[in-house]
């Protein structure tokens, strides 16, 4: 749905059952780690709606979806009419035209709810904005809509079986066959994959190397699409994860998004934004970890007295709290810098994928750690963060191509 017309909290407003207003179900917070420092009472808006609707429709039924490895769509759906299903898509084609800034705020916000469907849900407003960015005026109003309010599903095809950090050797082709592409190889690790509707997937069309990739989107039931097994995943369950294999897939050229020789750098500049999406995702999860951590040392007693009485974690506490509002800045600093287009912008997503990731998986693990056994056992939540964290290291490009990324622009600087 498009926001138009009013202030953009004021029109979000009347959306919400009153419950689910101002806050509703938050746990009291630190000011130290509070999320919503810094932020305008716009966003503080934006933010307490998505917190409410992470307490009220999704953190109670996040360990039934990790179990039963449920696809939550009805629950997105809820969220897409919150404006949820195309954050940063422009309004005009149903999106809720936010900023980077004010989607990882939202990110963050719904991961204390369900990390893994929040996490999806990052990839699909991803692939959204990419049609949206450099699809045709036909390409937007025929797609966006309908990935807009979450009627409709996409999946981001890069990742192929030989080719994962390396994504611009990827081999799946596409042989031009007059106005169509007839497409064949295979995709990996796709995540919605066999549930999604609206397939973006990135092929070669010319010779080797990233000039020679194009993106075509490619519409579920299209004849020779099929899928793998749904894989079997230590985290992010609530989304499906499978193979996509296209075998003489006849795409219209119509469906390809930009020109002929661009799907690299559509990919790319898509991960830009992702990798800002994916470490907010983290932020939610490290941030519900702390306060989990937090209220067990208060509680669970040993050697006489609270174990918030024993120095040592103490300072664990401390340096988790820390870790996590040095993770929170260096986020919502890249966001900034891709909002405005600056130079540095895929750096500093870079940076802030690679920091905000590996730090925020230590802060949910230490948290593990500081409930004993307890946090071992499926009852209680702090293990779910752990395990739906982990693979934020590894997805949206590994930590270690972000590490390259990085020595790479300060070494040709």
């Amino acid at each position: 749905m498009a926001w138009c017309g009013a202030p953009r909290a004021a029109r979000l407003r009347p959306l919400l059952p009153a419950r689910l207003r101002c806050g509703a179900g938050r746990r009291r917070i630190a000011s130290c780690i509070d999320p919503s420092a810094g932020l305008t009472e716009e966003q503080k808006e934006f933010q307490s709606i998505a917190l409410g609707f992470a307490a009220k429709e999704m953190a109670p039924h996040m360990a039934e979806w990790d179990e039963k490895e449920i696809f939550p769509v009805d629950t997105m759906r809820k969220a897409a009419q919150l404006g949820f299903g195309g954050i940063y898509v422009k309004p005009d084609v149903g999106g809720s035209g936010l900023s980077r800034l004010d989607t990882s705020i939202i990110f963050e916000a719904l991961s204390t709810g369900c990390t893994s469907t929040t996490a999806y849900m990052s990839i699909h407003n991803m692939c959204a904005w990419m049609i949206d960015t450099f699809g045709s005026e036909e390409q937007r109003r025929r797609f966006c809509p309908s990935l807009c309010s979450m009627e409709q599903f996409a999946s981001y095809c890069l990742t192929e079986p030989g080719s994962g950090s390396d994504a611009a050797s990827l081999l799946t082709s596409a042989q031009r066959k007059g106005d169509t592409y007839v497409l064949n190889g295979s995709k990996a690790f796709i995540s919605g994959g066999g549930d999604t509707d609206v397939y973006l997937v990135m092929c070669r069309t010319g010779g080797p190397g990233p000039k020679g990739i194009s993106c075509l989107v490619l519409e579920k039931g299209t004849p020779g699409l099929s899928f793998g097994k749904k894989e079997r995943k230590v985290g992010w369950n609530s989304q499906p994860t499978r193979a996509v294999i296209f075998e003489d897939c006849v795409v219209p050229v119509s469906n390809r998004l930009g020109a002929e020789g661009q799907g690299f750098s559509i990919a790319m500049k898509g991960l830009n934004g992702g990798r800002i999406n994916i470490a907010s995702c983290s932020l939610g999860a490290a941030h519900a970890s702390v306060l989990l951590a937090q209220e067990h040392l208060r509680i669970r007693k040993q050697f006489g007295e609270p174990l918030a009485n024993n120095q040592y974690l103490q300072f664990r506490l401390a340096e988790m709290a820390t870790r996590l509002v040095a993770a929170r800045l260096m986020v919502r600093n890249a966001a900034r810098a891709l909002q405005e287009e600056r130079d540095e912008a895929p750096v500093l997503c870079s940076m802030a994928k690679l920091f905000a990731t590996d730090a925020c998986f230590e802060i949910c693990n230490q948290a593990l750690q500081m409930h004993g056994g307890y946090g071992y056992l499926k009852d209680y939540a702090v293990q779910q963060f752990v395990r739906d964290v982990r693979v934020h290291q590894i997805l949206e490009g590994t930590n270690e191509v972000m590490r390259m990324i990085v020595a790479r622009s300060l070494l040709q600087a």
